[in-house]
Parts: C-alpha cells; sequence; structure tokens
C-alpha cells in the first residue's frame, strides 16, 4: 500500500472470521478498497463504495474514505449480528496510519 493511499482512505474496517462462514457487505459514503489480499482470491467484490465476500476464518481488511454507511454481517444461516454470536467481530478505526497495513 502506498503512502498516497493511506493518505487518501484513512480509515480502516477490520472483519475477524470466528470460524463459521459467514457474509458481508459494507458501504461507505467514500472510496474502498480491499487490504493484503487478492479480490479474485478472496471472492471479494469491491466497486467504488462498497464490498462484499464471505469470512470463515482469518482476517479482512479494507480501507476507506469517509464515513461508514452500513455494514451488514450474517452467519451461514443468515442470521444477522448482533443476534448471532457466530458472525465475525468488526472494528472500525477512524484515522488510522497505513503504516500497520500489510500488502
Amino acid at each position: 500500500m502506498s503512502t498516497e493511499t493511506g493518505d487518501t482512505l484513512p480509515n480502516l474496517v477490520t472483519i475477524v472470521g470466528r470460524g463459521v462462514p459467514s457474509n458481508y457487505e459494507i458501504t461507505v459514503d467514500g472510496a474502498i478498497e480491499l487490504v493484503g489480499a487478492d479480490p479474485l482470491e478472496e471472492a471479494t467484490v469491491v466497486t467504488d463504495h462498497s464490498a462484499e465476500g464471505s469470512v470463515d476464518t482469518g482476517v479482512m481488511r479494507f480501507r476507506f474514505s469517509g464515513e461508514m454507511a452500513d455494514i451488514r454481517i450474517v452467519d451461514w444461516n443468515g442470521i444477522a449480528a448482533p443476534d448471532s454470536p457466530s458472525t465475525p467481530a468488526v472494528h472500525i478505526d477512524y484515522g488510522v496510519s497505513a503504516r500497520g497495513d500489510s500488502t
């Protein structure tokens, strides 16, 4: 990730899988990009203002500009967070330096 990207996409959303297949949809009012992974390998769809995909184990990170508009996480049964203890944990950090990201 370039320093320019870290400056133009200063916010970070992290999705941490809990070992159960789950789907996510993220929408922001700015730009968004996947960090440190190949969208084709991860079966992640990233458009100008949104990202969607699935996670079982591991961590998915996205850098974005603007504000978080919406995030929807559902487990393999379609039960949304917070009603399902199996849905991934989500962390949203604003104004985060790009130095800690792995690319």
